[in-house]
């Protein structure tokens, strides 16, 4: 193995001592004997395994990459890939789908972890679950092994940093509202977030922002590239229909339904927004911030439903979910006219408006 790859090495493994590996973030993953990338969150999970690849292939451009899956294992394949090269050459050795390895993986795996030479790196990804978890832990205890946990990235308020700081990898800030249309037009998989920050990053001229950083991206940016999502166009007829802005709610609505649109999404916006006044309207009083953990929201969410909630009653409330049930019975099947229901469903709330 070549003098600088073993110098680092025993660099790594000294400054971990002999202890048990502590998890880090992705962003922080570096090679070592053993990294276990463990996590449910796919995309963060790909990228800690490119970061591993990439150091591994500075220190040793010739660097061999070999993947074995855990689906199409078979006995005794992994101790060609993990024992010494005739020629030192380094070697990256990523075991995927480790949660569904069978006993031969789980056991050549184990084999593996006390013998792996100087010039192999082991990279073991799980993805979670109780499959091969005695097997983890031996992996972890491995002197100068690295932990990459990668969770689920599920609340609003991880999907906003993680929207965050995917601009400003990019050199970008985003206004609030901004943000909030985004992830409104985008949804939860972190993999369209992230393409959808690279997009407005690359897409959206810089400009002259303050001190001569570029420019905030704007809810006007967003919806440039994303007003047109079935997602943003929904939320748009909700807000106008809860309003009891009945024309323009039936503009926007036969404007989506006319440029194609299915009544499907178009409904489960109405539903999502009138369910979320429902949860915050029987919360009661207090602050957004202690109430949003409750009601499975985030804080901003809180604030602009109450805003919402002006001139509703809990009788309207309950009116308008009996005609959105109706209209997704219909929407589903359960009628013939699906377009003719949603805009029955929007006239219904626009009515149950008290002021």
């Amino acid at each position: 193995m070549p003098a600088a790859r073993s110098a680092t090495r025993s660099r790594s493994t000294g400054a971990r001592g002999q202890g048990v590996a502590q998890g880090v973030p992705w962003h922080q993953a570096e090679p070592g004997p053993v990294v276990l990338v463990t996590g449910p969150e796919q995309l963060l999970a790909d990228r800690a395994v490119e970061r591993v690849r990439n150091a591994c292939r500075d220190r040793s451009p010739d660097l061999e990459v070999v993947t074995v899956e855990a689906a199409a294992y078979r006995s005794g394949e992994l101790s060609q890939w993990t024992s010494p090269s005739l020629f030192e050459e380094a070697r990256l050795v990523v075991v995927a789908g480790l949660e569904g390895a069978s006993d031969a993986l789980v056991t050549d795996v184990g084999a593996a972890l006390g013998t792996l030479p100087d010039d192999v790196v082991l990279l073991l990804r799980h993805a979670g679950g109780a499959r091969a978890g005695a097997l983890l832990k031996a992996a972890r205890e491995v002197p100068g092994a690295v932990l990459v946990e990668c969770p689920a990235v599920k609340t609003s308020a991880e999907q906003r940093a993680f929207a965050q700081t995917e601009l400003r990898s990019h050199g970008r800030a985003i206004d609030d509202d901004a943000l909030d249309a985004l992830l409104l037009a985008v949804g939860s998989d972190l993999r369209s977030l992230a393409a959808a920050c690279s997009q407005l990053a690359a897409d959206v001229p810089r400009g002259a922002g303050q001190g001569g950083r570029a420019a905030r991206l704007t809810a006007d940016d967003v919806d440039r590239y994303y007003g047109g999502r079935a997602e943003v166009t929904g939320f748009k007829v909700a807000d106008a229909a809860v309003a009891g802005q009945r024309a323009e709610a039936l503009r926007l609505l036969r404007q989506a339904l006319e440029s194609g649109l299915d009544p499907v999404p178009l409904v489960a916006a109405l539903a999502l927004k009138l369910r979320g006044m429902a949860k915050v309207a029987s919360a009661g009083r207090g602050s957004p911030d202690v109430l949003a953990k409750g009601l499975g929201m985030a804080p901003w969410q809180v604030r602009t439903t109450r805003d919402a909630l002006r001139g509703w009653t809990p009788d309207g409330i309950a009116a308008s979910i009996t005609a959105l049930a109706e209209a997704d019975e219909a929407v589903k099947g359960g009628g013939r006219d699906p377009r003719y229901a949603v805009e029955k469903a929007v006239i219904a709330i626009t009515a149950a408006r008290a002021g």
